[in-house]
């Protein structure tokens, strides 16, 4: 159990390689998730990196049944994803409702796919289902150096690329039509970021897993944009937030002997609830206040 003896306790969770390693690799893929969740909330992609998620299933079956490493099937499978979802639904000389529609069909189809694809994957491998089944909930506290370097260079790429096309992102996001208007390639644009996208889900999954993956690619964002509207600092407060609960839920996790993606998701949900409920009694006390009668 924790202590009031702070530097005592994290010395006591680092001192094991295994942590080291959690800790490394949650870094990573907190600050990646953080990043990239902003944009998924800001541009209404939830559905999309929610079907992401769910293709990492038969990608990780995939890898086993090739006897590759599971992590590369999970990255080619949400790569073919995002690519596909990026080329079914291109908006240019599109409405954005025309948009969202088109896009909304191609998720649902390529991840009714997948899972027929996932479920074949699954028949036909002989060997022991636990490999498998470990990327539902996620293997953080297993995760080996290898994995470390592997999502160590794909949070490196995915961070830089969104870096590049950070603000001309939030333009396209914001008013689409001007942006293209002004020239920006949205379409081309919409893609990349899926790919980033995929990126993000494939190296989060190792933290809480398929099934979870919203705790850090969606609710971090969601909260950053109820505190504030500010691109700049709604970024920052999404990382800031995605570490915090990797952080604690990798702690708790090492403390208690619970599930690493039970006390990430909690941290999350509740942070969103909290954050939802503050803003909803501000409104309605403004709006008290702005109606009473002099």
């Amino acid at each position: 159990m924790p202590s009031w003896d702070v530097v005592a306790d994290i010395q006591l969770l680092l001192q094991f390689h295994f942590m080291q390693n959690a800790f490394v690799a949650g870094t990573l893929v907190a600050v990646l998730a953080g990043a990239a969740g902003y944009f998924v909330v800001l541009r209404g992609q939830s559905f999309a990196a929610h079907m992401l998620s769910q293709v990492g299933f038969p990608g990780a079956a995939a890898g086993v049944l090739l006897h590759v490493s599971p992590v590369l099937g999970l990255i080619a499978f949400c790569l073919a994803a995002a690519l596909g979802i990026g080329l079914a639904s291109g908006q240019s000389g599109r409405s954005v409702d025309a948009g969202h529609r088109s896009e909304s069909a191609a998720v649902g189809s390529i991840l009714a796919f997948s899972l027929g694809l996932g479920l074949l994957f699954f028949r036909l491998y002989a060997g022991s289902a636990a490999g498998i089944y470990s990327f539902l909930f996620g293997t953080i506290l297993g995760i080996s150096d290898r994995d470390v370097e592997l999502t160590l260079a794909v949070a490196t790429i995915s961070l830089g690329a969104l870096v590049v096309i950070g603000r001309p992102l939030v333009f396209a996001t914001v008013d689409p039509d001007v942006a293209e208007a002004r020239g920006v390639n949205v379409q081309l644009l919409s893609i990349a970021f899926l790919v980033v996208l995929a990126l993000a889900v494939a190296v989060t999954v190792q933290i809480v897993g398929t099934l979870l993956i919203f705790a850090l690619l969606v609710a971090p964002g969601a909260s950053a944009l109820q505190l504030t509207a500010r691109p700049g600092r709604a970024l920052a407060l999404s990382i800031v937030l995605s570490l915090a609960f990797t952080w604690l839920g990798l702690a708790l996790a090492y403390f208690t002997d619970l599930p690493v993606g039970f006390f990430i998701t909690s941290l999350a949900f509740a942070t969103y609830v909290v954050v939802r409920g503050v803003n909803a009694a501000a409104t309605l006390r403004s709006g008290r206040l702005r109606f009473v009668p002099a």
